[in-house]
């Protein structure tokens, strides 16, 4: 076996399929966010502005999260020094389960290492302690939740995303007295629309199912506390067990679940993901916590977040470029080609200091590559309108179709 040879065409066939991902190397302008300093391709740091972070609100950049991370680091030191169970157990870490626990009307919470983790981690456990469970998963469902509903071992259906009636056919024709998990997103990341959680609900009490909602992309940003989607549309109660980042709207790291006392025992108790894993520092335990108690309190940030996105839409529609309907904060703007897309994003960081990512498959599927913006409070309406002059430029540089 020439092993080698066998990674280098892997690595080849990512290229031919215009595919290949590209890190960016840049440094964000502490205080000073979309602004940052690209190191690639040039001598020396180049400024840029930043589309592309899933820290939607910059609250990875407010005073209150550095405050108290450094407060942290200075009072305890860095690394938490093990497991949850093996000395890795601070005061912080129960400090922000019990406000994530407030935050989405449940009895307990459990962090985890990251949003992936804990969805992985929570499913998988869920499907091995539930004897002959069905999983049913909204078919545009997150890779971890993909991983940990296959981890579980149980039998998994997959229903057409948000269609009810298709959820209802698959819920029907399953064994009545088999246990039943209903996984879904409220906020799917990549187009930009919002499940119909009190209807999903709905079937669930129809067919005495539990329900599983990855609310990552939502938590912070929705909702008069920045509960998520199940907090705006009042359905949290209605939930088994709620899923959330720490990475995103919060600005640090790490993930979380919310259910009651039983389930948060269970998935602490079993889950392999959560029992062997070092424990987050807890200076970012710190700056998470003080982020989500200041979301709570402040509405400022979703406002302008979501003015901001609002505007964005506005000029790319306004300017004929193919912006996709979303009614949340993801601003997608459609390519339908892998090379094409990954040029785009080449142009404008190079020639306009603009750094967005192109989202490729397995993200999104084959023919509906695209750029992905997530405009945030400290964007302002200048870089907007920048941004779209760009964009029409390369459209026509490239002889892209642009609506008339």
């Amino acid at each position: 076996m020439d092993y080698q040879r066998v990674f280098a065409q892997a690595i080849d066939r990512l290229h031919a399929e215009g595919r290949y991902r590209v890190f960016i190397d840049i440094l964000r302008n502490k205080g000073a966010f979309p602004n940052a300093r690209c190191f690639a391709g040039h001598n020396g740091p180049k400024p840029i502005t930043v589309w592309c972070s899933n820290d939607y609100l910059a609250m990875g950049q407010h005073p209150d999260v550095i405050g108290a991370m450094e407060e942290a680091l200075h009072d305890v030191g860095a690394g938490s020094g093990g497991t949850r169970n093996i000395g890795g157990n601070t005061h912080y870490h129960i400090d922000l389960e019990t406000e994530l626990a407030d935050l989405h009307g449940k009895e307990g919470a459990l962090l985890f290492t990251s949003g992936y983790v804990s969805n992985d981690a929570t499913l998988t456990t869920m499907g091995k302690v539930l004897p002959g469970c069905i999983i049913f998963s909204d078919e545009l469902n997150h890779a971890s939740m993909i991983a940990g509903i296959r981890n579980s071992g149980c039998e998994k259906q997959v229903w057409r995303h948000n269609d009810l009636e298709h959820l209802e056919e698959l819920l029907a024709a399953a064994d009545p007295e088999a246990p039943k998990l209903i996984a879904f997103e409220s906020v799917y990341s990549m187009d930009g629309d919002v499940a119909p959680i009190h209807a999903i609900c709905d079937l669930a009490d129809k067919y005495n199912a539990l329900t599983y909602l990855d609310e990552v992309h939502a938590v912070g940003m929705y909702g008069p506390r920045g509960g998520g989607i199940s907090d705006r549309d009042g359905a949290a109660h209605r939930l088994t067990i709620i899923e959330g980042t720490l990475a995103k709207a919060i600005g640090v790291m790490g993930g979380y679940i919310a259910a009651d006392r039983t389930i948060i025992d269970v998935i602490r108790s079993y889950a392999p993901g959560f029992i062997f894993t070092t424990s987050l520092s807890p200076v970012l335990v710190a700056g998470a916590l003080a982020s989500v108690r200041h979301l709570k309190a402040s509405s400022a940030e979703r406002e302008g977040q979501q003015a901001a996105a609002a505007m964005l839409k506005a000029l790319f529609a306004g300017a004929g470029l193919p912006v996709m309907a979303s009614t949340t904060h993801i601003v997608p703007l459609m390519v339908g080609d892998p090379v094409k897309a990954k040029k785009i994003s080449d142009i404008l960081l190079a020639e306009y200091g603009v750094y967005v990512q192109p989202i490729n498959y397995p993200t999104v599927p084959r023919g509906t590559e695209r750029l992905r913006f997530t405009p945030g409070p400290s964007h302002t309406e200048a870089m907007m309108h920048e941004l779209t002059q760009a964009l029409v430029e390369i459209w026509d540089r490239m002889e892209m179709r642009i609506a008339a």
